[in-house]
């Protein structure tokens, strides 16, 4: 596994935003190229939504064949169905409802209204079904071999909906659990697991704005993922930390590259 990572530094969010879509049109078109379909797991909030946003309004954006790539969900709330805080909900109004995928592809996570009622353990235990059902035979503990998993960095280094000390953070068998008593609202999510995360080839995590350099800082420090969750979250291949220049501005210099956009 490579849990070394490289670190892409951006002028501002927004450019921080349009290179990463680039970057993922690339990498989902390379996958398609070689095996005939992509996978790739979202992450909401405001990075997240930003990427999908300047992915929407990038002309490459027609060189992927939106029919053939699976769509995954990091975390959610659990919420009903089309609640505008929900990241799948937040992320058709950015781009999927824009482009034409095969909505037996598009893989959200169960909202609070569904078959599992508020029952969110249930829940999360039917996505790690989901999961499971799309893994293949070489595929690495229980879930699909994601081409790019992409993350948001919280102020607190959470990513996903792993905070620190929490029970999920702690988690080393299950792929995605339930969360009760999380410190930012609402309160009660769905997330994946570090095993599922470190199971993708490619781990993208997010972090722009001030409010996020003091979290960069601590998870690229070494900091042990209990603490700081955003250290233990890393790819089989990759893992690259796409940040703006706010964000890696407590990070020593001989870290990254200036910037490259």
């Amino acid at each position: 596994m490579s849990r070394a990572p490289q670190l892409v530094v951006h002028r501002d969010k927004e450019l921080m935003a349009q290179a990463a879509a680039a970057r993922l049109i690339t990498r989902v078109v390379d996958a398609q190229a070689s095996r005939g379909s992509a996978s790739v797991v979202l992450t909401g909030g405001r990075n997240g939504n930003g990427l999908l946003a300047a992915l929407a309004a990038a002309p490459a954006r027609d060189a992927v064949d939106w029919g053939r790539i699976d769509l995954w969900w990091g975390d959610e709330r659990f919420l009903p169905d089309g609640d505008p805080e929900r990241n799948v909900t937040q992320a058709r109004a950015a781009l999927l409802d824009a482009v034409p995928l095969d909505p037996e592809r598009v893989h959200a996570m169960p909202a609070s209204d569904g078959p599992h009622g508020t029952d969110v353990d249930t829940a999360a235990a039917a996505y790690a079904e989901e999961l499971a059902r799309a893994a293949g035979p070489t595929d690495h503990g229980g879930v699909p071999e994601f081409d790019v998993l992409m993350l948001g960095v919280g102020p607190d280094t959470h990513v996903a909906s792993l905070f620190p000390e929490l029970p999920a953070v702690r988690e080393t068998e299950r792929t995605v659990v339930g969360v009760h008593g999380a410190p930012k609202p609402p309160p009660t999510r769905v997330t994946l697991t570090l095993p599922a995360i470190r199971a993708a080839r490619e781990v993208w995590l997010l972090a722009a704005g001030e409010d996020k350099a003091e979290a960069a800082a601590i998870a690229l420090s070494g900091a042990g993922e209990i603490q700081a969750p955003a250290a233990g979250a890393y790819g089989r291949a990759r893992t690259l930390w796409l940040l703006d220049a706010a964000a890696a501005s407590q990070l020593p210099r001989s870290m990254y590259p200036p910037a490259s956009a």
